[in-house]
């Protein structure tokens, strides 16, 4: 363990070590592990069942997550890649802990939802399946690159009724109202740092990333019709980021809804607020925050 924590930048081991105390080892093993590929199945274009009998006919093994997620413990990225069931886009490839905010969000059909930052389009095209291909969803993002990206990823998916904006959604006219809305927000990536060197993290990064969490999360309450959701995440585990960021906006009108118990069941959880999660990073996890709101 010595060794990995040496690996990790000492502001981010500190800050850790503060927020958590003796649950900080819990994430400092957890950036030493690989975690296996791990697939959504795209709904709009195939079922669970279509998708174990194909994986059983290529000679992978597979566990099942949720009804249509799968871990693939002993399979390679690239295997997937060049497959049918990925060119056709009846699969996704997509980390656990990012499969939970559309979870959290529950889309349904003729919903008006944002996605504020939306590429490459994973939640996205997830929350379009979840609705059953019915709820109206916008989808964001503000780098070009990103959202020729999440374009494809729309039109792979069956997903071309999502209405794709090539804008930043802080500057989103503040007439428009939505009936849920879902911020991925810009994150330091804390929860997703690996000891092996690929995770770059600096203090730099995380106080810009405070501050362009809180601004956009204060515009989304602002575009959420009375009575509407919004599910803030992040790949961090700092308080920062997550706790920090939802007490800002709590109040006047604001308030944090209770997240289903179904969601959270056999998550490697961390201690955090209460009607929050916070997953550690693990062996099938990355480390992610959840918290839905509600504007009264």
């Amino acid at each position: 363990m010595s060794d990995i924590i040496e690996k990790i930048p000492a502001f981010l081991r500190e800050l850790l070590q503060k927020e958590y105390g003796g649950e900080a080892e819990r994430i400092f093993a957890g950036y030493q592990m690989r975690r296996p590929v791990t697939l959504r199945v795209n709904t709009l274009k195939a079922d669970g069942e279509e998708i174990a009998s194909a994986l059983c006919g290529m000679g992978i093994m597979f566990e099942r997550w949720k009804e249509d997620a799968f871990i693939l413990r002993e399979a390679q990225k690239e295997t997937l890649e060049g497959s049918e069931l990925y060119l056709s886009g009846k699969i996704y490839l997509q980390s656990l802990s990012s499969m939970l905010p559309p979870l959290a969000l529950r889309p349904r059909a003729g919903e008006q939802i944002l996605d504020m930052t939306a590429a490459p389009g994973g939640k996205t095209t997830q929350m379009f399946a979840l609705s059953g291909g019915k709820a109206l969803i916008t989808a964001c993002e503000k780098d070009g690159i990103r959202f020729e990206r999440m374009k494809f990823n729309l039109a792979r998916q069956g997903a071309e009724r999502v209405s794709a904006l090539h804008a930043d959604a802080e500057k989103l006219d503040p007439f428009l109202r939505f009936d849920k809305i879902l911020l991925d927000a810009p994150c330091s990536g804390s929860g997703t740092f690996l000891a092996d060197g690929r995770g770059k993290i600096g203090e730099a990064l995380l106080r810009n990333c405070i501050r362009t969490q809180r601004r956009l999360l204060k515009k989304g309450i602002s575009l959420l019709k009375k009575g509407g959701e919004l599910v803030y995440s992040t790949c961090s585990v700092l308080k920062e980021e997550n706790e920090e960021a939802i007490s800002s906006v709590l109040g006047s009108g604001v308030r944090l809804l209770p997240l289903p118990e179904e969601l959270m069941r056999g998550l490697p959880l961390l201690k955090g607020m209460e009607n929050t999660l916070t997953v550690c990073p693990d062996g099938l996890f990355e480390g992610f925050f959840v918290a839905k709101l509600k504007k009264e």
